[in-house]
């Protein structure tokens, strides 16, 4: 053999060659390396399927030649004959990838037969099992290699079960499937316009070429985009010596799991049917029976299987998923790979495995990816539940909830106090929406992305969120929403599902979380292992209080424009804004001050002993005031209704002064540290309500660590004046009350100056948290909510970006800023705190950068902080820093 080596035997290879080999073929490989009873066969490899697409879909050079030398081979393995019309050898081929990749070419069995072979099969075994196998090949060469669609088939089948008034396959005899396999080959030949091809090697390299145009097939390039797998992977054909599950009731084959994959309990769990071929145990054509059976009915197969499990199962260190086949009652085993599980079954075999001594801590850290423990801690739609999908949008907030349907936060609030389970359908929320999001069981929207405002506050209420599902057309005046002809009227009951993005009409049976034993228990191990500390952000003592619970070691950020929102304060806030002097002003902050002093008293409490980051006003003004289009259309009702000037004038004052507060862009314009260089009163009264919070805990023996944050800082005059006046607050504070307490001035890094800057911000910084929501808006340049909404998604698709930025961190743009103002800020101060509070602070590959880098920790949402300590973990395994 000459040339690059493109095909390898099963001898040839092993598990570690999964990249080029595929994981079907390197487990085969290794199976039949550790002496298991493998039918003999040859792989194809990776690299074959990558020149296929360098060579505009043609073979590479030299790789039909080896296929027919290695077909040599296995002929001389099995002493049959690769189209011999005596004793002929027949073939399975299959494909398959370096990671397990639903969605590309199904299995093709029995390739090798023809009008000649049959006839040879049929004296060496029985007709009828003959024709069977031809009828069946005929079928899956026609449907997966030839693509004539799979019900025409079918449709011929059932005519012939009908004609004989029979049910079930195996009750047809050898004339039924002669005439079978005469149709088909008629459809074949109609179809494609060509006659069946009787030629086995014209019938290989067909099917050899079908596997590799799978690769790039719409299903497979959809699996690939959602679970993140490169396009350049490629994939391998195994192509098998047959051994027959179907040649009498001494033969079978079937389906197992070397472990329960829905529980994770030890048992072997998989099915299997006697005098069946491949398929049918997938195929719903007959009901299967439970592996337990074959104890009973083949004690001498089941002990030579339950002890291949227990051999796979050690030899990977891993709960496997085997196929295998009897052949009058001798065992093969076909297929082992890693075996999918729940999330809980994740947990508990990785947990178990630890106590068995197969796996090592770090080993089972990394068995449970951390995305896996959303479906733990959240109630779940019932899987086996049946469903009404009337629309999909982006799975914003995980966990499922049910409830009637409102259109106002208002009405949401009153019906969630008296007991009624409501959803929230809003075409976006604002934060004037907090009171009816806290009131609802979940929230849906028809515009906004994964980090819009609904999808942020719900993800850390710990609700599920559907946002960005722009089938539904809202029409608030009707209180109706509809997708395409649906009406769904206000008081109709729907459910949503935050993991999937599923709206769902009516009710649908849930499933409540599970913290089991071994969950808590890998959570141990992970904060055993992690260097990188893990905090939550979080704005009220409930959240502070479920965020503890879930194990975080302090807040990284508790935002104090949510406070503002309550009912009860809003209108103070308001008169705050529209104060037309300093003594106005200072009055309304003065009624805010007992109010801000209990929020911070709370949440300082609920975490005590632990550090609490507290960012000041960052929001423009404006969004606490009415919106402008809405007062203009009651001002213009009052005027037509005859409304008296009285009425009118405040409301005219009031729209003037929206106007004037109002942005071109309030992202850019007069939030953050600029609110508090021009209205210095609003961050002395925040600053004041901090630290009277704190001196009454210290008072009370309570231990607490105040971080006070200055937002949106890009200049360090910025942050010197306003961390002098934080100062100077606190001294008065300590002076007036006698008592003396630790804090901390710091600032967020969300701008890229401030990255840039970060040395000499670092001077009056005593600590960073970066806040990449906005770092990314200011890098990329992109407002998030109107980039998610109108065209990231198809940067994402188009490859532009490789992942949607506001949820999966930019590394190459953002994350070099972030670097630089790690390596900047400690240049400065070498034991400078940094961490992150964005909502990258939850998902597990930005939580490996922020490990890579040097940060201390990461802040999210108090439902996300058990995966972020399982990610710590991960990247401290993976990275061995």
């Amino acid at each position: 053999m000459s040339g690059k080596k493109y095909v390898y035997l099963f001898e040839e290879g092993s598990a570690g060659m999964k990249d080029l080999l595929g994981g079907k073929g390197a487990n085969l490989a290794e199976m039949t390396n550790i002496g298991l009873p493998v039918p003999p066969g040859m792989i194809i490899t990776t690299e074959a399927c990558r020149e296929f697409y360098v060579h505009d879909r043609r073979f590479p050079p030299g790789m039909e030649d080896q296929v027919r030398e290695m077909m040599t081979v296995l002929e001389n393995k099995t002493g049959k004959r690769f189209g011999d019309p005596e004793n002929p050898l027949l073939v399975s081929v299959r494909s398959g990838a370096p990671v397990s990749m639903p969605g590309m070419m199904d299995t093709v069995l029995n390739l090798g037969l023809n009008d000649r072979t049959v006839e040879g099969l049929a004296r060496a075994a029985d007709r009828r099992f003959a024709l069977d196998c031809y009828r069946r090949f005929l079928h899956m060469f026609g449907d997966v290699v030839l693509g004539i669609e799979h019900a025409r088939f079918e449709h011929i089948l059932d005519n012939c079960k009908q004609r004989r008034k029979v049910t079930y396959d195996h009750e047809l005899q050898a004339e039924d499937w002669q005439q079978v396999v005469a149709e088909y080959k008629a459809l074949i030949e109609r179809e494609t316009g060509q006659p069946f091809p009787q030629d086995p090697f014209e019938q290989l390299f067909k099917a050899i070429y079908a596997v590799f145009n799978s690769w790039n097939n719409d299903r497979a390039i959809v699996y690939r985009r959602i679970n993140r797998i490169p396009d350049d992977l490629g994939t391998a054909v195994n192509v098998q010596v047959m051994v027959f599950g179907n040649l009498g009731n001494d033969c079978g084959t079937g389906v197992a799991f070397t472990r329960n994959p829905s529980t994770g309990d030890r048992e072997l769990y998989g099915e299997y049917l006697l005098n069946a071929q491949g398929e049918d145990v997938v195929a719903g054509i007959r009901t299967p029976r439970s592996i337990a059976d074959l104890k009973e009915e083949m004690p001498s197969v089941y002990d030579q299987f339950a002890a291949t499990c227990e051999l796979l199962e050690k030899h990977y260190r891993n709960m496997q998923d085997i196929e295998f086949t009897i052949e009058r009652g001798k065992l093969y085993m076909l297929q082992t790979r890693t075996g999918k599980r729940t999330a809980q079954a994740a947990v508990k075999i990785a947990v178990d495995m630890v106590h068995e001594g197969l796996i090592t801590r770090e080993e089972a850290i990394l068995r449970v990816e951390p995305a896996q423990l959303n479906q733990l801690l959240h109630r779940r739609i019932d899987p086996n539940a049946q469903l009404e999908v009337i629309a999909r949008g982006l799975p914003a907030s995980p966990g499922a909830a049910g409830g009637k349907v409102v259109f106002d936060a208002d009405e949401a609030e009153t019906l969630g106090n008296q007991g009624e389970k409501v959803i929230l359908v809003r075409t976006e929320t604002t934060p004037d929406d907090i009171h009816g999001i806290v009131a609802a069981q979940g929230v849906l929207t028809s515009r906004g992305g994964m980090t819009s405002h609904a999808a942020v506050v719900a993800r850390g209420m710990g609700k599920p969120c559907v946002c960005g599902c722009e089938a539904i057309r809202i029409d608030y005046d009707r209180e109706l929403f509809q997708v395409n002809d649906l009406v769904v009227k206000k008081g109709d009951f729907i459910s949503i599902d935050g993991a999937t993005g599923q709206v769902i009409l009516g009710h649908v049976p849930m499933i409540d979380p599970e913290l089991s034993p071994e969950f808590q228990e890998l959570l141990q191990w992970a904060d055993g292992v992690r260097s990188l500390g893990v905090r939550a952000n979080a704005d009220t003592p409930e959240d502070a209080a479920r965020a503890r619970e879930f194990g975080a070691e302090g807040i990284g950020l508790t935002r104090t424009e949510h406070m503002f929102m309550a009912v009860d304060r809003l209108p103070i806030v308001q008169q705050m804004i529209l104060a037309s002097t300093g003594d106005e002003r200072q009055e309304a902050l003065d009624r805010l001050l007992p109010m801000q002093e209990g929020d911070f008293y709370g949440i300082l409490k609920a975490m005590e002993g632990l550090p609490v980051t507290i960012r000041l006003l960052d929001p423009p003004l404006h969004e606490f005031l009415p919106n402008a289009e809405e007062l203009l259309v009651e001002i213009t009702r009052l005027r037509l209704t005859g409304a008296s000037e009285e009425e009118i004038g405040p409301k005219e004052n009031l729209l003037k002064k929206v106007r004037a507060l109002s942005e071109f862009n309030p992202m850019l314009g007069h939030r953050g540290c600029r609110l508090g260089i021009t209205f210095p009163e609003v961050y002395a009264m925040q600053a004041r309500a901090i630290f009277q919070a704190t001196a009454r805990l210290v008072s009370e023996g309570v231990k607490v660590f105040p971080e006070v944050e200055i937002p949106l800082v890009g200049e360090v005059k910025e942050l010197a004046i306003l961390r002098q006046l934080v100062d100077e607050v606190a001294e008065q504070v300590m002076k007036e009350r006698g008592v003396t307490f630790e804090y901390s001035v710091g600032t967020m890094i969300e701008i890229p100056r401030a990255a840039l800057l970060a040395d000499e911000i670092a001077r009056e910084a005593d600590f960073f948290s970066f806040g990449t929501n906005d770092l990314t808006q200011t890098t990329f340049g992109f407002s998030r909510d109107d980039a998610e909404g109108k065209f990231l998604h198809e940067y994402v698709e188009k490859k532009i970006l490789p992942e949607n930025p506001f949820m999966v961190l930019d590394r190459a743009g953002v994350g070099k800023l972030m670097r630089m103002g790690v390596e900047l800020g400690r240049s400065t101060k070498p034991d400078l705190l940094i961490g992150i509070c964005g909502e990258h602070g939850g998902d597990p590959d930005s939580i490996e950068f922020c490990h890579q880098i040097g940060l201390n920790y990461v802040s999210c949402s108090p439902y996300r902080v058990p995966v972020a300590r399982l990610a710590a973990a991960r990247a401290k395994v993976k990275n061995g820093q």
